[in-house]
């Protein structure tokens, strides 16, 4: 049973020594998007060490499983995976692996059916304070359009998306004094660009899985970078269009009030460092060195497939 040995050794160095590698870069400020793409593959890879370790387990415990598993293969192969007299320890190890997956699927069910709840209710709320204008006095058609821009009356200048089939893009009447033209554009190029990559879906695995696995680093790694790393990627994406200068005044009129240069609550001392590095402007990565990120990152994915059929392939070579 070396694959289950090795693949569990594997997610052991995955879940300890690479978050920390990746959380002391200097290189995702500059890319964020790939930055995303490098810990989504990290962590997926964790989580098919533990599948794959689970199969083999389970093949290790119950020989019907391991018939249903090995029926197409010769019988070489079968016997390169030692099944052997590893029935006990398979079992234990299967029992704790399927605990954890049933563990992982219930927490990310919760914390969709607490996402989707606390957006109904903003939804909610949002309709109490701007009610969509009947459909005779509509100006649009609802059934083709996917975005709303909604005002709201408040002095505090401030934006936000609510994602879903309908999204809605939110500014208040604040904001709207407070920013120019171009400005409120990169604002909501911002929240855009939140919505149109999914980012509350990925929020939602990161915090699940956090939640879930309070004592595993990797899980906790992943959900305070997500938070931070969609943030960078949304700027990005209105300072592409709009520019640094204007993003940057934009996060600064909005986030002035509300004491984030100075002693701040931890969600929002991130501000400061994202005005920066807009004012900075530091170039992209060579291109290959992005490359070599990309294909860091895949060959995470890869190396779990590749030892659990090691033994196999061996066998058959």
């Amino acid at each position: 049973m070396t694959a289950l040995l090795g693949l569990m050794l594997l997610c052991l160095l995955l879940s300890t020594v690479m978050p920390r590698v990746l959380a002391r870069a200097k290189w995702p400020e500059r890319e964020p998007v790939l930055a995303l793409g490098v810990w989504q593959c990290l962590v997926v890879s964790v989580l098919l060490c533990c599948g794959l370790g689970l199969a083999l387990a389970a093949s290790a415990a119950l020989p019907a499983v391991r018939e249903v598993l090995f029926s197409v293969a010769p019988r070489q192969v079968e016997d390169a995976y030692g099944f052997a007299g590893s029935e006990q320890w398979g079992a234990v190890a299967a029992l704790l692996l399927a605990y954890g997956g049933l563990h992982t699927a219930l927490s990310l069910v919760r914390e969709i059916r607490v996402a989707r709840a606390a957006r109904s209710r903003r939804q909610a709320e949002l309709a109490l304070l701007a009610p969509e204008l009947p459909p005779a006095a509509a100006v649009y058609e609802p059934s083709r359009e996917r975005e709303r821009l909604v005002v709201l009356e408040s002095l505090q200048p401030a934006a936000w998306s609510l994602p879903g089939p309908s999204a809605r893009l939110v500014v208040t009447t604040g904001a709207l004094r407070r920013l120019s033209d171009r400005e409120l554009a990169a604002v909501l190029d911002h929240e855009r660009g939140h919505v149109r990559a999914r980012h509350h879906w990925l929020l939602q695995c990161a915090e699940a899985l956090a939640a879930g696995f309070p004592g595993v680093a990797v899980f906790g790694a992943f959900r305070d970078e997500v938070g931070r790393l969609v943030e960078l990627a949304a700027d990005d994406t209105a300072s592409r269009r709009h520019g640094r200068l204007a993003t940057a005044l934009a996060l600064v009129e909005l986030n002035s009030g509300l004491g984030v240069f100075g002693d701040c609550p931890a969600q929002l001392a991130q501000v400061p460092r994202r005005v920066d590095r807009l004012l900075a402007g530091e170039p992209r990565l060579p291109v290959g060195h992005r490359v070599r990120l990309t294909a860091a990152g895949l060959t995470a994915l890869t190396v779990p497939v590749l030892l659990a059929f090691a033994p196999g392939l061996h066998a058959l070579l």
